[in-house]
């Protein structure tokens, strides 16, 4: 029973530090943030350019390729059940509404996971094994400032602007299937297209790469600070941030998707 009670004690304290370092974690950055706006001067330009091209440039063509084939695959599985019914013009609107508000932004995110989120876990992972943060405090430098507000920033900026790209590779998938397999014109699928999807439909599912991008960049640098300093360490601090990134984004996806559906989108 003693041993029980130390190890139900141990666990406490183990999570309690964890949370503990977790809000201060965000507090830092809330004050990097801050001291940013304030003067940009203080970001590091350099950093945030490269980041900028590493999440988004560099991603753009495998997000325009997977979203393609998603909306291919949409198009598809629509067009076998409205054929039943001859309702084959409105594989337009469920191809459209699919990839703006749901599949577009969350296949961004997850290629934006696998690509950026490992990354920033290992790179912040290798920097503390070795021992470069700590030479980082003891120079005066603000370890978060440094290493995350650039690629928070990035990760903020690029996904909204890779949703864009991928919406529109999603809806020339669906184009595709339209033209192709259902003999439609692409006349009329397009003006179909125009006439059920609203700016403002666009513009929820692009919203939400806001708080994908974030949540990315948070949680994949929080994993590599919190990574062990040594090279297992660093590869399951890439896991981690892979693992726990998808989960939450599946969890803010539902809960934005809730929250439209009561405001009525």
């Amino acid at each position: 029973m003693r041993n029980l009670f130390t190890a139900l004690g141990k666990a406490f304290f183990r999570n309690f530090a964890s949370w503990h370092d977790l809000v201060a974690f965000w507090g830092e950055i809330a004050c990097s943030l801050a001291l940013v706006v304030r003067n940009p001067k203080k970001l590091r330009w350099k950093n945030f350019f490269y980041y900028m091209d590493m999440c988004g440039a560099s991603a753009l063509g495998i997000v325009l390729l997977i979203c393609f084939l998603m909306g291919i695959t949409i198009a598809f599985q629509a067009a076998i059940q409205m054929r039943k019914f001859g309702t084959e013009i409105f594989v337009a609107d469920l191809t459209g509404f699919s990839m703006l508000k749901e599949f577009g932004p969350l296949m961004v995110a997850l290629i934006a996971t696998g690509r950026a989120g490992s990354s920033f876990a290992a790179e912040i992972g290798s920097m503390k094994a070795e021992e470069e943060i700590s030479a980082l405090t003891t120079m005066g430098i603000s370890p978060v400032r440094y290493l995350v507000v650039p690629k928070l920033l990035a990760m903020v900026i690029a996904m909204p602007a890779l949703i864009v790209f991928g919406d529109i590779a999603g809806l020339a998938g669906g184009l595709a299937v339209g033209v192709g397999f259902l003999e439609l014109t692409a006349e009329t699928y397009i003006s179909r297209t125009a006439e059920v999807l609203t700016p403002l439909t666009f513009l929820l599912g692009v919203l939400k790469g806001v708080f994908f991008g974030a949540m990315i960049a948070l949680v994949g640098c929080w994993e590599g600070f919190r990574s062990s300093p040594d090279s297992q360490g660093v590869g399951r601090a890439a896991t981690r941030a892979v693992v726990r990134s998808i989960l939450l984004l599946i969890i803010i996806d539902t809960v934005i998707t809730i929250i439209y559906s009561f405001w009525g989108y």
